[in-house]
């Protein structure tokens, strides 16, 4: 794949963390609301893309976590709703 694709999920993806931290602080969202943990997610794989493409492991891992929460996350909420 182009280098560039790599180069912009990662700028995407830490644009979408900054945004979703900053919507929390804002109280746009909040840590039970869905689109928090989607955008956190999201974030997430593209900053994950990008750093495997450079083998920036702990960037990597530390963003597969990062995911992992993301969906535990939804989960938990989707399934409190039910």
């Amino acid at each position: 794949m182009n280098e560039q694709i790599f180069v912009i999920l990662g700028w995407i993806g830490m644009f979408l963390m900054i945004l979703a931290y900053f919507l929390l602080a804002r109280r746009t969202l909040g840590p039970n609301n869905i689109s928090y943990h989607l955008l956190n997610g999201i974030a997430g794989v593209g900053v994950l893309a990008s750093s495997v493409y450079v083998k920036l492991w702990p960037v990597a891992v530390l963003n597969i976590f990062w995911i992992l929460v993301s969906i535990y996350s939804i989960l938990k909420i989707s399934l409190k709703k039910k």
